[in-house]
């Protein structure tokens, strides 16, 4: 279990993180977004005590990171995959973390066959691809069997069988009672291994709920509607708090307006429908909506010259 309390970090006179606060609960999946330069780093780090907050606090399992005699049974983290001895095989870094804390030998060749090593174990660790870097640096999460796992892009580098492997590798771990904590820039993925998320915009909170609400706050009162009559219907919709698109041709996008509004509406004026649905936003067009002004860094438009060029 993490949590953090009025966590803020100030270099100079730039604010990383300010009044950060939320809980990372065990049996859950929660996802940490946030644009780059959103702060997401930062957290993570004076999570595990690399970096000392300028305010605020945080613990893991009850202690700050630094409280605990061994640490890596309470807390595996993945924050750089390569961040490792590239002289050594993956097998004797392994064994050297494992020294550190006292955890038997026996454990290293289990994160090893649990993480698909086993055939590399002897090669030297600077050879790695990034994927198999990826996957030494969730065994070394792994090894001390942690409470509580902190991971940040685990997915990187990952051929598909390598994703959906971290996919239910993850779930599997929270429903075993852990806390899983895993940042990632790809929502297809968060959309479908995290049940929690916090999300994060210029080193503040925007929100903290379940994937499910976080999806339905942005796609409140939309409705896809197709009819041969939609320019009749656009007019009959029309109102002060209500927006209607044309998407396609007989096809109007309406926000503003429930389905059995319009429904109604079309009913009452004998106006015939093809199709009346609710739209479901996806966890990328939500993100994006919720997270528009937090966007540190953002290309320029590209201006219609130069796309036609």
């Amino acid at each position: 279990m993490i949590e953090a309390k009025g966590l803020t970090k100030r270099y100079g006179d730039k604010t990383a993180v300010n009044d950060l606060s939320f809980t990372v609960k065990p049996g859950v999946v929660t996802g940490f977004l946030g644009p780059n330069g959103a702060g997401k780093s930062t957290t993570m780090r004076m999570i595990l005590g690399l970096d000392r907050p300028t305010s605020g606090s945080v613990t893991v399992n009850g202690r700050p990171y630094a409280g605990h005699a061994a640490p890596l049974h309470e807390v595996g983290a993945l924050l750089e995959a390569k961040a490792i001895h590239t002289g050594r095989t993956a097998y004797n870094h392994l064994l050297a973390l494992a020294a550190t804390t006292g955890i038997p030998r026996g454990r290293v060749d289990e994160v090893i066959d649990l993480v698909g090593l086993r055939d590399v174990a002897r090669r030297r660790a600077g050879g790695f691809s990034l994927g198999m870097g990826q996957r030494l640096g969730i065994a070394s999460a792994l090894l001390g069997d942690p409470r509580t796992l902190i991971l940040d892009e685990p997915v990187n580098g990952l051929d598909p069988e390598g994703i959906l492997w971290i996919r239910n590798l993850l779930k599997d771990l929270a429903a075993e009672g852990r806390a899983v904590f895993v940042s990632s820039h790809l929502m297809s993925e968060m959309a479908l291994t995290a049940e929690h998320l916090i999300v994060i915009g210029r080193g503040k909170l925007i929100a903290d709920t379940s994937v499910t609400e976080f999806i339905e706050r942005a796609s409140a009162g939309r409705v896809k509607v197709r009819s041969p009559q939609a320019a009749r219907l656009r007019d009959l919709l029309a109102g002060p708090d209500v927006t209607v698109a044309d998407i396609a041709e007989g096809t109007l996008l309406v926000s503003g307006l429930t389905s059995d509004q319009i429904g109604t509406i079309a009913g009452d004026n004998g106006v015939t429908l093809f199709e009346l649905a609710p739209q479901q936003a996806s966890l990328e067009e939500a993100f994006m909506e919720l997270t528009g002004e937090s966007v540190e860094y953002r290309a320029p438009a590209r201006t219609a010259e130069r796309s036609a060029a």
